[in-house]
Order: C-alpha cells, then structure tokens, then sequence
C-alpha cells in the first residue's frame, strides 16, 4: 500500500469512527431518538457515509453491512413504524457491533482478510431480515412494541445467575437516566443529578477497580463546570457502555479512560498548564485512581502519553528509582 492509499485508509477509518459513535448514540435511546426526525436522519447519514467510503476502497464486507443498516434506518425514517421496543435496539446493536469489529480488524495490525469480512458477513444477515421482519410487522400492527430496556446482549445473557438483569444491562439502565439528565439545561443542579447516577454506577462495580476508576473519572469530568454536556455526553456515555459490556467477561482489566477523558477530568487549573509530561502524569495521578495491577498501569499511561511523553516519563522513573536505592 502507498503512502497516498495509507493516508486515505487512515482518515476513512477516523470518519467511520465517528459515525460509529453517531450510530452508537442514537442507539442508547432510540425511543427519544424516534421523536426527533433530524437524529433519525443523522443516523441514517452515517450509515451512507461508511457504506459510500467502504465502496470506494473496496471494503466490501464492510460496505455491505453498512448498506443493510442503512436500509434498516431509512425503514425508521421513512416508514410508518411509531414506537420501536427492546428487540429493535437489541438487533440494530448487533448490526452495528458487526460494523464495529469489521472496523477493528481493518485497523488492526493484519488489516481485514476478506475471508473472515464474508464470514462476520453471513454471520449478521440473519440479524438484519429479523430486523426488517419485526419493523415490518411493528409498522403493520402484526407486532405491538414492548417498553423495556434495551441491550446490546443476547437474551440469554441479559440475566445474570440468580435471576437477576446482567452488569450491562443494569449499566444501560442507568445510562439511559444518564442521558436524560443530559439533555436538560446545564445547571449546578443537573450536575448533582448526574454526579448521582455516577455514585450509583460506582456501587454497582463492587470492587471491580478498573470499572470504578472509568466511573470516579467520569463523575471527575461532569463536576468540571468548563465540561458542556454536548461535550461530555456522547464520551461518557460510549465510555461507560462499552467498559459495561467488558466487565463480566476475560477483558475487564483492559478497562480505562481515554485520554480525552482524563483531560476532562482535570481540575480547570491543572488543564490550562503547559502539558509537559511530567505534569501531567501529576494531574493523572491525582485525578484518577490507579489500578493495582503493574501491567494496566502501562496500558492506563499507553492510552494517556504520547512516545515522547514516555520516554521523559521512563527517564524520570529510572532516575527516581536509582535515587532511592
């Protein structure tokens, strides 16, 4: 691959992301999404846009399943179906998901082989003719939408042993009021709203460290009253979604905040000073709690410092190891 064909693989690969997050937003709660023609048609936008930039590269796995969301959306823009339910998240998350790994392997270091694009390909074509059906049968009165919460888990996942909804769930649960919240005038009073939901969410991690220490950051950017809520919300409300889906499963020690959410995190002061490394690495750990394991600090610090911000920040560990030696 050129440099020219790299540079444009790159930037396909940021656009999508963004729609992704587009996508992904909407999706938290498409009932309120429903009452807004605008953020259907953002949606239905995003959805083009990835399946017009995976035409051009020829990304044809990735093309496909952005086309069959595409017309899922235009089906909620364009059709009569006026309340959707939990099963129409959970099967548009599912394709979006799709779209997620696809994108994944395609930034990874081995790239996209097309023999694995066909075959997460045919693995979600049945989710999107279940997802048409079931719109279908919403718009024609067959079906009768049920209000319930939505989840990107399979219905044998949503219940954790006991009977009792599983950690993602609960977390979109309470991301939903999260986002509820959101919406209304920012105000030292919705930010106490907020920083309420944030206490909750904490709880409900127990003692999972690195699900906590995404939380303690989170509340950490919210009480920041420079943070708008169009800023903080579509961050906060991805970061939290997808660290749920991660916490009953073998990746909950890769759990962390992004950069840009440790930045928001910091104090104003902190945040107006010269981002030399040492400094912020202070900010860092003063503002976030770290994890006890060695190696998730080195992903928390991978995640936050550029190689050159390492680099000074290795020195200054040798240095001060030698020193107290």
């Amino acid at each position: 691959m050129s440099d020219q064909q790299d540079r444009i693989m790159r930037l396909f690969i940021e656009e999508a992301k963004e729609h992704l997050d587009t996508l992904e937003n909407g999706l938290v709660d498409l009932k309120s999404t429903m009452k807004d023609p605008e953020s259907l048609q953002e949606m239905f936008r995003a959805a083009h846009s990835v399946k017009g930039g995976a035409a051009m590269l020829s990304l044809d796995s990735i093309r496909t399943t952005a086309h069959r969301l595409e017309d899922c959306f235009k089906v909620l823009k364009d059709g009569p179906v006026k309340q959707v339910d939990q099963k129409v998240e959970s099967l548009f998350l599912k394709g979006v998901d799709t779209l997620k790994d696809l994108l994944a392997r395609l930034e990874g270091p081995f790239g996209l082989r097309n023999e694995e694009g066909e075959k997460l390909v045919q693995q979600v074509m049945p989710v999107f003719a279940q997802l048409e059906t079931h719109l279908k049968n919403l718009a024609s009165g067959k079906a009768v939408a049920v209000a319930a919460a939505g989840s990107r888990a399979p219905a044998a996942a949503q219940t954790a042993p006991g009977g009792q909804p599983s950690f993602a769930v609960q977390v979109m649960v309470l991301l939903k009021e999260m986002l509820q919240v959101f919406k209304q005038k920012e105000s030292a009073a919705s930010r106490q709203e907020l920083t309420a939901v944030c206490v909750r969410l904490y709880k409900l991690g127990g003692k999972i460290e690195t699900w906590q220490n995404l939380v303690k950051t989170a509340r950490g950017a919210i009480v920041n009253p420079k943070n708008s809520y169009k800023v903080l919300a579509p961050l906060i409300i991805k970061e939290l979604k997808d660290a749920g889906d991660l916490v009953q499963g073998p990746k909950v020690k890769t759990i962390a905040p992004s950069k840009n959410l440790l930045l928001l995190a910091a104090t104003p002061k902190a945040a107006a000073a010269p981002a030399t490394a040492p400094a912020a690495a202070a900010t860092v750990l003063k503002e976030v709690a770290l994890p006890a394991e060695p190696k998730a600090v080195v992903k928390l610090l991978l995640k936050t410092f550029n190689k050159k911000q390492l680099s000074e920040i290795a020195k200054l560990l040798v240095h001060a190891i030698k020193s107290s030696s």
